[in-house]
């Protein structure tokens, strides 16, 4: 749902100048009698309307402050929020809090302003701060950016619920309720990987085969990841040890891979994060692991898709249940001359009232890092049908995961953006090399990391 186009070449040409921030289109937010001005770089949501609370929220504290804002909405579409943090890294200049996304924020740690005190006041307000938030906010012992509700996600599956009881005689809907009234821990028990495994077998031979992509890109990253580690699946160690050629949970994984696989679509690895979502808004695939875009474009272009939707917890695993976890961060440049402003303005987007907007206005696609915030009437009382999102947030035994978690973070980074754990699924199951070889491929390009 971008709203701007930037190029590469502007962005880069913005970075090398010092320019930045002067390179994409302004929305002015005035205060009454205006005490200085912040940049702001925040991430384009895909939710139509989600900008919009965004910018009224933070027009509400400029207001009361009186500062003036400009706000860019910048798109992840093309790595462009990526490129344009590196451009103002290099030319220290241009947005003093930027939209981060993943591991960016280890990336630029040396840039960005340590904000322990802010995280802090938080904690003592709302709780412990989501573990993978803290993986991938908080370096060397100093918290670099703050976890934002703002385009931070989850992946699990949602399902169409007529076809998974006619075709798997499986009621996904009295499995996990759309709410905590009616759970079975039995039943919530019997969700695991081997019980996944043999619905995606029927339903491939119903013709709704489910949507899982094994390619490159995020989506596919995610969902791998999070299997992994339900197998406690460890590449390497958090000191830094490459242990995949041995760690049998890495084996258990690929083999469990193998025959799933089977049961996918031929294409998978070279689906990207959109293939998933036209598979089941076209009404093809009965499963798919994402936020609730999918969802939220079937209401507006399939409704009976929309109607039959339901969210589910992740399958279990030998080691637990785990569910990707895409963590989004507002940073403070370093370079910034309005750090206070900055870290008011973040504050304020943080604060429970607002973040509770921000789950409504994105249809409860925004995820807050504070568990504590999970009872947001959104994801109860969204639909059709009523209660489909009570299950996006993590319940039960659930676990968040990002994929590489808990190696070294340079690896760990490596690892999700090189996508070792689908390239390893792609060896061993599209050219059919034997499992020894691929594990001896991982570990050449681990030590490869290491080396770069």
């Amino acid at each position: 749902m971008a709203k701007h186009s930037v190029s590469r070449r502007t962005l880069l040409k913005a970075g090398a100048a010092g320019t930045a921030a002067a390179a994409l289109p302004l929305v002015n937010v005035h205060g009454q009698a205006a005490g200085g001005t912040l940049a702001i770089g925040f991430w384009d949501h895909w939710v139509p309307g989600a900008n919009d609370t965004l910018t009224k929220i933070a027009q509400e504290w400029a207001q009361k402050n009186r500062v003036e804002l400009k706000i860019d909405y910048i798109t992840s579409n093309g790595n462009k929020l990526r490129l344009t943090a590196q451009a103002e890294a290099q030319a220290r200049t241009g947005h003093d809090l930027l939209a981060f996304a993943t591991w960016d924020v280890n990336i630029h740690q040396r840039n960005l302003e340590p904000v322990d005190d802010l995280v802090a006041d938080l904690v003592k307000q709302y709780g412990p701060v989501n573990a993978i938030a803290e993986y991938l906010g908080k370096i060397d012992g100093k918290w670099r950016a703050v976890p934002t509700t703002v385009g931070s996600q989850l992946k699990p599956p949602h399902v169409r619920m007529d076809l998974f009881k006619q075709h798997a005689g499986l009621d996904m809907q009295a499995m996990f309720p759309g709410g905590p009234e009616g759970r079975d821990p039995a039943k919530i028990a019997a969700w695991d990987w081997e019980a996944f495994l043999v619905a995606a077998e029927k339903l491939n031979k119903a013709g709704h085969p489910f949507g899982l992509p094994l390619g490159s890109f995020s989506d596919a990253i995610d969902w791998v990841g999070a299997l992994f580690r339900s197998f406690n699946a460890v590449l390497v160690t958090e000191k830094g040890d490459i242990v995949v050629k041995t760690d049998p949970g890495t084996r258990a994984a690929l083999e469990y891979m193998k025959r799933l696989c089977q049961h996918l679509p031929s294409d998978v690895f070279a689906w990207d994060d959109a293939s998933n979502n036209r598979a089941y808004i076209a009404g093809r695939a009965s499963l798919i692991l994402n936020p609730p875009s999918a969802w939220a474009v079937a209401k507006r272009d399939a409704p009976q898709i929309a109607e039959q939707t339901w969210y589910i917890q992740m399958p279990k695993g030998p080691a637990g249940r785990f569910v990707g976890d895409l963590r989004y961060f507002h940073g403070i440049w370093s370079f910034s001359r309005q750090k206070n402003a900055a870290k008011d303005l973040i504050r304020h987007i943080s604060q429970r009232e607002n973040a509770e907007r921000l789950v409504a206005a994105s249809l409860g696609y925004d995820l807050p890092p504070f568990a504590s915030q999970f009872d947001f009437p959104t994801w109860r009382e969204e639909g059709p049908p009523k209660g489909l999102l009570y299950n996006y947030t993590p319940r039960d035994d659930t676990q968040p995961n990002i994929s590489g978690y808990p190696s070294e973070k340079s690896i760990a980074a490596q690892m999700y953006n090189q996508a070792t754990f689908t390239n390893m699924i792609a060896r061993l199951v599209q050219r059919n090399e034997a499992m020894d070889s691929v594990l001896s491929w991982a570990a050449n390009e681990l030590e490869g990391f290491q080396r770069g």
